[in-house]
């Protein structure tokens, strides 16, 4: 079993607090993503899961060994850093061959698990190569099969992609993926890219201040966030927050931001009957505005706004609209057909259902 358990993990930096009281249970063979803003505790986490570094307090198991006294050589765990790590005077053979030397394998296993490794990720013409006649991407490819030689316990990626640029992270997001498959390993992943996290994790971890904020499925937390940070941090662009009222007219209940006012469903009204006449913080995704044109669930009158467009950015099948509406500024993400340019004014229709209410002091999802 390579299940991997944190209990109450903390690691202090003198009066630091960089993981703060972290419980996480990934289980074998389970894709898991650490994901949040540089400095939130993340590589820290992932460091001391490799004993690379000592841990405050909390309890760390590999399978089923408490690992907090073992050394990082002796835990069965892979590491591939950000920076690969290569040593620069190795082939890429040697390279890949390293760990197992030291471990003493045969000649004829090393060859044997180096070659493999090598088919598997599609570098067996690069055996000979030096790191420094690599592609950043072929680097990438060698720090990852000199982990697979290994056949560890547990991998642990500590931001394999950010040295690539835009098109190649992409491309070695879905080898990753597929290797995944593949071995049928687990793998602990660290990013600081929610789109990352969202397409290959089975399972993320998202991390704010050294604590855990949520974790869940990608689709599961980026519908239900648990927090406005979480709901703030996942999905691209970024949810949009405004300020309101929440009112109650007759047995409707209303979001009030002056230039918006809109009617909440049905089913969000027991969860807030509390905070009637209260400040409220209302939450819309981008992809849940629409141009009232083309979103036929749209009613005139009902939770329709007129916004003027400030800025228009064209991705090809859709549009981003940075919009205002009186004193509140928005992004939506709208249907390529939509015609409007700078300067014009939209009727946007908002889908209710989707939306989310947060607690102004607490900030915690309350629909």
């Amino acid at each position: 079993m390579a299940r991997v358990v944190l209990k109450n993990l903390t690691k202090k930096f003198k009066d630091v607090v960089a993981v703060d009281n972290v419980n996480i249970d990934i289980a074998d063979k389970e894709f898991a993503v650490l994901v949040g803003p540089s400095g939130c505790g993340k590589s820290t986490t992932l460091r001391a899961i490799a004993g690379l570094e000592d841990v405050t307090s909390g309890e760390i198991y590999i399978g089923d060994k408490l690992v907090n006294d073992i050394p990082p050589k002796d835990r069965d765990i892979a590491m591939v850093f950000q920076n690969y790590a290569l040593y620069p005077h190795m082939d890429v053979y040697n390279n890949m061959a390293f760990g197992l030397k030291l471990r003493k394998f045969s000649k004829e296993e090393i060859d044997q698990r180096v070659n493999e490794a090598a088919e598997v990720l599609g570098i067996e013409k690069l055996l000979k190569r030096r790191p420094k006649e690599l592609s950043g991407g072929q680097r990438q490819r060698v720090a990852v099969g000199r982990a697979i030689v290994r056949k560890p316990k547990v991998f642990l990626f500590d931001e394999p992609l950010s040295n690539l640029d835009a098109k190649l992270r992409v491309a070695m997001r879905t080898e990753i993926s597929k290797l995944y498959h593949r071995l049928g390993a687990t793998i602990i992943y660290v990013t600081h890219d929610q789109i990352e996290a969202m397409t290959m994790a089975t399972r993320i971890f998202i991390m704010d201040n050294g604590k855990l904020q949520q974790a869940g499925k990608p689709l599961d937390v980026y519908q239900n966030p648990s927090n406005q940070f979480v709901a703030g941090f996942i999905g691209s662009p970024a949810m949009n927050f405004i300020p309101a009222k929440l009112l109650k007219e007759n047995s409707d209940y209303l979001v009030d931001a002056e230039s918006i006012k809109a009617k909440l469903p049905a089913d969000f009204q027991k969860p807030l009957s509390s905070y009637v006449d209260k400040q409220i913080t209302f939450g819309v995704r981008p992809e849940h505005f629409h141009d009232k044109e083309f979103f036929p669930e749209a009613k005139e009158g009902s939770n329709i706004i007129k916004a003027t467009a400030e800025v228009i950015e064209p991705l090809g099948d859709e549009v981003l609209f940075y919009l205002v509406a009186g004193k509140h500024n928005f992004v939506a993400k709208l249907d390529s057909r939509t015609k409007a340019q700078v300067g014009d004014e939209l009727e946007i229709a908002i889908d209710m259902k989707e939306t989310h209410i947060f607690d102004v002091k607490t900030q915690d999802t309350l629909v």
